[in-house]
């Protein structure tokens, strides 16, 4: 109780950190025998494309491992690395990557150090599961979902979420994965302007990106209504109409049943009619936009099929208890929201 963390949303902001080269900040990747060289890549692009946007190099990052030297990926690709730096400063932060090699945990000690340290340290994937399997730490933790079932199976851990991110204790567990590129964009939000974010995400070719606390997608058998065909069916025809939304009669008319069927079929399965679930669809892409996009609002209400800013602010008040003009006002944007 009472111990500071190390801060992942870090004190200064972008115009504090062009001083000078004393506020680079530096990315430890710690690679072993067997490392996911596509979290790998994912961290290394990001890096890259953020300091282009910046005009200077503001991040910079090194390969560390156990085993120094040349170290080779589950998929034959080969990197160089150093030797882990106990005395790094504080504006380093420490990755460790999931994959195969990581089931040993040789990097645990490294850990502890920068725990001691109170700096930032981010296990990904196969690293999280092998923390939380040789830790049972007591705060939030997630990794994989599919690493997570299995934990789930074959010990206690309450805390353990779905969540592509959580932290505790100074530590930040990961899904990893595909997601790694936008807890690196999390990572690096605070030393970039809301518009520097938008345009990193739209070079990396993400249509939205998801925050700390979303729900990480699992496999098809985890949600019942997508056994029921019509249901399905109903859902990719939503999703193709957003922008012009179908009524209920032609939805019902384009999947071949009644109004009535589809009504039932709806509340049977989803436990919501077939109008507000689309309603609160279209809704949901309006907020990936508004905070993901430059946009304007109009612009915003057409593609979701609103045609009017006044609709379009009813229906994201409606869902989300805020307007969009606030949700785009914020000075900052945060996209690692762990809870306390």
């Amino acid at each position: 109780m009472g111990r500071r963390e190390a801060d992942f949303q870090y004190s200064e902001q972008i115009g504090s950190v062009s001083k000078g080269s004393s506020n680079v900040r530096e990315f430890e990747i710690y690679v072993s025998h067997g490392f996911c060289d596509f979290e790998y890549a994912q961290i290394c692009h990001t890096l890259k494309l953020a300091n282009t946007l910046l005009a200077k190099p503001l991040f910079v990052w090194r390969n560390v491992s156990h085993s120094p030297g040349f170290v080779r990926s589950g998929n034959d690709i080969i990197v160089e690395a150093a030797h882990p730096c106990d005395d790094a400063g504080e504006r380093s932060t420490t990755i460790v990557l999931g994959g195969t090699g990581q089931s040993s945990g040789n990097w645990m000690r490294q850990v502890r150090v920068k725990q001691r340290k109170m700096l930032p340290v981010v296990l990904l994937s196969d690293a999280a599961t092998t923390y939380i399997r040789q830790t049972g730490p007591a705060g939030r933790v997630t990794t994989h979902w599919r690493d997570a079932l299995q934990l789930a199976e074959t010990g206690y851990y309450p805390n353990l979420s779905n969540r592509f991110s959580e932290k505790s204790n100074g530590v930040i567990t990961a899904a990893g994965g595909a997601a790694t590129v936008e807890l690196m964009i999390g990572l690096l939000a605070p030393f970039l302007t809301s518009a520097q974010i938008a345009e990193l995400g739209n070079r990396l070719l993400l249509n939205t990106i998801r925050k700390s606390d979303a729900e990480q997608p699992k496999c098809i058998a985890d949600n019942p209504s997508l056994f029921d065909g019509q249901i399905t069916h109903a859902i990719r025809v939503m999703e193709g109409n957003i922008a012009e939304p179908l009524q209920i009669t032609e939805l019902a008319d384009q999947i071949g049943i009644s109004t009535r069927h589809l009504e039932r079929a709806f509340r049977g399965s989803l436990s919501d009619t077939p109008a507000r679930f689309y309603k609160r669809m279209r809704a949901k892409r309006a907020k990936a936009m508004i905070e993901g996009t430059l946009l304007s609002l109009i612009d915003i209400a057409v593609a979701t099929g609103f045609g009017s800013t006044n609709s379009l602010s009813k229906a994201v008040r409606d869902e989300y208890g805020v307007s969009p003009t606030k949700m785009r006002d914020r000075k900052n944007i945060s996209l690692l929201t762990f809870a306390d």
